[in-house]
């Protein structure tokens, strides 16, 4: 397995409230957040969601000898919903912290064949698989509801004023919908999580162009954050890809 990623603070905002996660151990989990909030809140909101996922699945993951597929989608949706009960709870009881919260998709890999997806507003998963190159999930916001009923197309959802309305985010209220994925791999396949700060202005197509034709996965994601700071730089942009080894 290789593994790359990069985040910058863009060349607008004051501070960087995404924040990413890659496993250090056995466990190969791949978390990434965009948080959103004043007083820098949606750092807050993002690391917290991060460090609430990473030790409810590692602990869980722990517990079992052998993990169904069930357990394995139980235990990524009860680590989301942990995290948002502990944002919204932050968020209520201090005032500097009202209306805090962030985007979050988790990637979860065991031995075997298979990626297991959780997902929560904006940001997004694509995967490279057997030579096409597709987004997983779906954008919870208006411009992508507005997108899959067929109100606007690909692009005018690009240059819609309303396009970083999020309509799910954690934190935000007290139950939380999350949406769970299971997908196939083979060896050589890529995934790649990325915030908004990167979709908004670089298209699928280069996104694929780029991860694929670089020398190497670093190499990409650090060559997408460039390209979208050339772009404007107008949000913070993070970008973590892996491609699946031989072994795994």
């Amino acid at each position: 397995m290789e593994v790359g990623a990069c985040s910058h603070i863009g060349k607008v905002r004051d501070t960087n409230e995404d924040a990413y996660y890659i496993s250090d151990n056995e466990l190969k989990l791949f978390i990434i957040a965009d948080g959103m909030g004043g007083h820098n809140a949606g750092e807050i909101a993002s690391h917290i969601a991060i460090d609430t996922i990473k030790d409810y699945i590692s602990k869980r993951i722990e517990l079992f000898s052998m993990v169904s597929e069930d357990n394995i989608d139980n235990i990524i949706k009860e680590a989301i919903i942990r995290a948002n009960q502990v944002i919204f709870t932050k968020s209520s009881e201090e005032i500097n912290y009202q209306g805090m919260g962030t985007t979050l998709t988790v990637v979860l890999i065991l031995s075997g064949n298979a990626i297991y997806i959780g997902h929560v507003g904006d940001s997004r998963a694509y995967l490279y698989h057997n030579d096409k190159f597709r987004q997983i999930t779906q954008d919870h916001s208006l411009v992508g509801e507005l997108l899959r009923n067929g109100s606007i197309t690909e692009n005018e959802a690009r240059i819609h004023p309303k396009r970083n309305i999020i309509t799910r985010a954690l934190g935000t209220e007290h139950n939380i919908i999350v949406d769970l994925y299971k997908i196939e791999i083979n060896n050589d396949d890529i995934i790649v999580l990325c915030t908004d700060g990167l979709s908004n202005v670089v298209d699928v197509e280069e996104i694929e162009d780029i991860i694929i034709r670089c020398h190497n996965i670093q190499e990409g994601c650090e060559h997408l954050v460039s390209l979208a700071n050339e772009r404007g730089g107008y949000d913070n942009i993070t970008v973590v890809a892996i491609k699946m080894g031989h072994n795994e």
